[in-house]
């Protein structure tokens, strides 16, 4: 006999689902895109208003609300970054902008830029606990998961996700968050805030080897924080088969054992196929189905909570179709996907032994 799908459900990817467009927020401001980084640099302002366009052609933007979030305060930022650097990007922009790096570049209104992208963070893990939603989307910039406690690097300004995580453990007394990055860069600096911290369970599935050259299958935690650090450095080329195996294999089950009362999303888009910087082989819809999973995690362990903030991600419209897959999968949307069928892995062998050692290595949390 066949099941008789829930009411008021529609079938999305094989699942039933119901929507709840109302549980769901999206955090933007124009003031993100006054973060200018230079001519021909690929972290641009340009990706926050094609990401925006593509919403609203898909009809998210009138079943989900876009919130401008406020400012993190200086003594927010310092539960993560150290009041010295603070201080550094704080002066750089004044003076109209500069280098904190070959690759990290800011302009006159990146220090504000960067403190609300952080407060779109806090003002999530707010909305969250306070019950105005479940789910969020932080459309920000600068991004922030290489960003190391007094440094700025690879892009990022001020780690926004270890700020929110750490907002949430020190501020709103949650007592275990844990963050996935799906970035095709690994996340070092949240790696390296978190890397000591038996309460932040840490997964990244990244190109390897790739920039920032971190990330190996023998990264998994130091002292008290052994077994919470989760890497998957998967070879050029790895496709949805091999990123859907570390989820339901490994990361899922991880999640379901660690029990977060948080649950938190890096979400860069340089994974994608057609991305210009890294050579992985996601398509638009497997950010869908990666983003069904998380969801999944969060209505299993806390309450449906997932906060999830934009990273990297190069190729204008596939990220923002990308971005369209994932706004979709957190508000319990349909929204076709535009894109291809995934190719197959290049090394399924070496994707596959990655998964099982990174498996092998994770120990169960006491």
């Amino acid at each position: 006999m066949e099941a008789k799908a829930p009411e008021g459900a529609f079938l999305v990817r094989g699942r039933w689902k119901v929507s709840r467009v109302a549980d769901a927020a999206i955090f933007f401001d124009p003031l993100f895109e006054q973060h200018e980084t230079g001519f021909g640099h690929p972290e641009r302002p340009e990706r926050l208003p094609v990401a925006l366009s593509a919403l609203k052609e898909s009809g998210l933007l009138d079943k989900v609300e876009v919130k401008s979030p406020r400012d993190a305060t200086v003594d927010e930022i310092e539960l993560v970054h150290t009041p010295k650097y603070i201080e550094v990007v704080k002066k750089v922009a004044d003076s109209g902008g500069g280098n904190l790096d070959m690759d990290t570049a800011l302009s006159g209104a990146s220090y504000r830029a960067a403190l609300r992208a952080a407060g779109a963070l806090l003002d999530s893990v707010d909305g969250c606990l306070n019950g105005d939603f479940q789910r969020s989307f932080c459309l920000v910039r600068p991004p922030g998961h290489h960003a190391l406690p007094g440094r700025g690097m690879g892009f990022c300004l001020f780690n926004n996700i270890a700020i929110g995580a750490c907002y949430a453990m020190s501020k709103k007394k949650r007592r275990r968050v844990m963050i996935v990055d799906w970035d095709a860069h690994h996340g070092n600096g949240t790696q390296q805030i978190f890397y000591d911290d038996p309460a932040v369970l840490y997964v990244s599935l990244h190109q390897y080897p790739h920039y920032p050259g971190t990330g190996w299958l023998d990264e998994t935690g130091r002292g008290k924080g052994k077994g919470y650090t989760m890497n998957f450095p998967f070879p050029p080329g790895t496709g949805e088969e091999h990123y859907l195996q570390a989820f339901e294999k490994v990361i899922i089950p991880a999640g379901r054992r660690f029990a977060p009362e948080l649950l938190m999303l890096s979400a860069g888009y340089d994974s994608h196929d057609g991305d210009l910087l890294c050579s992985m082989r996601l398509t638009d819809s497997s950010y869908g189905k990666l983003t069904d999973c998380l969801v999944g995690l969060a209505d299993a362990c806390c309450g449906g909570m997932l906060i999830v903030t934009l990273e990297g991600g190069y190729n204008l419209e596939a990220e923002a179709r990308s971005i369209v897959q994932t706004v979709a999968g957190l508000s319990g949307v349909d929204v076709p996907s535009k894109d291809d069928s995934p190719r197959p892995t290049a090394y399924p062998d070496r994707a596959s032994e990655v998964i099982e050692q990174t498996a092998r290595q994770w120990s169960e949390p006491a």
